[in-house]
C-alpha cells in the first residue's frame, strides 16, 4: 500500500477522532490531539461551514480507511465481499477489517499500533497454524493459531511481551504471551469492534 509520510496525528486531527495510531503516545497527556483537535489548515471559523450528507459519509469512510491502514481499491474489494456475504453488509465488512491479520496482532498486544502489527508480518515474524505469512492483509478465520516464530521468540522486543499483562483482549480471541501464541476462537460480530465507526454511512456512500 502507499506510504503516507506526514505526521500520522494530522489524520487524527482531520478526522475530529482519536484514531490510535501511534500506539502509547495516543493515549498519553502529551498526544497532540488533546493538546489541538481542530483539523490541520484550518481556522476555527472554517470549520462552521455545514458538512453535506456525502460529505458526512465521505468522512465516515476515510476515517475507517485510516484506522484499519488500507487503500482505497483495497477497500472497496472489502466492502463488495461484504455485499455478497449473508447477513448486514456494513457489519460484514468490519468484520473482514478485523480479521486483517495486521489487525489480529495488533488486537492481541503483539504490536502497539497496527503500523507496528503490520511490520512484525511484513518481517516474518509470524506463522498462522504453523506457515510463515507476510502478507497483512491475510484474512484469519475461526480456528487459526498465529503464533512468533520459534527463531524469533528470543528477540528482546518479544521478551518484552512475555513479561506483558494481557490487556483488554477481545472475546473473539485469546493469547498466551508466555507462549507468544494466540487463537482465533470466532468470526468478530458487530458488538466485539469497539472503533466509533457508522458503517451504514460508508454502505450508504457505495450505494449511490
Amino acid at each position: 500500500m502507499a506510504v503516507y509520510r506526514d505526521a500520522k496525528c494530522k489524520l487524527c486531527r482531520r478526522e475530529g477522532n482519536k484514531l490510535f495510531l501511534k500506539g502509547d503516545k495516543c493515549y498519553m497527556e502529551k498526544c497532540p490531539f488533546n493538546k489541538r483537535p481542530t483539523p490541520p489548515g484550518k481556522a476555527p471559523s472554517a470549520m462552521r461551514k455545514k458538512v453535506s450528507e456525502y460529505g458526512l459519509q465521505l468522512r465516515e469512510k476515510q476515517k475507517t480507511k485510516r484506522i484499519y491502514g488500507v487503500q482505497e481499491g483495497q477497500f472497496r474489494h472489502y466492502y463488495e465481499l461484504a455485499e455478497r456475504m449473508k447477513g448486514i453488509t456494513g457489519e460484514n465488512m468490519l468484520s473482514l477489517l478485523e480479521r486483517r491479520l495486521d489487525n489480529v496482532v495488533f488486537r492481541m498486544g503483539l504490536g502497539a499500533s497496527r503500523t507496528q502489527a503490520r511490520q512484525l508480518v511484513n518481517h516474518a515474524h509470524l506463522t498462522v497454524n504453523g506457515k510463515t505469512v507476510t502478507v497483512p492483509s491475510y484474512i484469519v478465520k475461526a480456528g487459526d493459531v498465529i503464533a512468533v516464530k520459534e527463531t524469533r521468540k528470543g528477540n528482546k522486543y518479544f521478551e518484552q511481551i512475555k513479561a506483558m499483562k494481557v490487556g483488554n483482549l477481545p472475546k473473539w480471541l485469546e493469547f498466551d504471551p508466555e507462549k507468544l501464541e494466540g487463537k482465533v476462537l470466532a468470526l468478530p460480530t458487530r458488538e466485539d469492534i469497539d472503533s466509533q465507526i457508522a458503517e451504514h454511512m460508508i454502505v450508504e456512500l457505495y450505494s449511490k
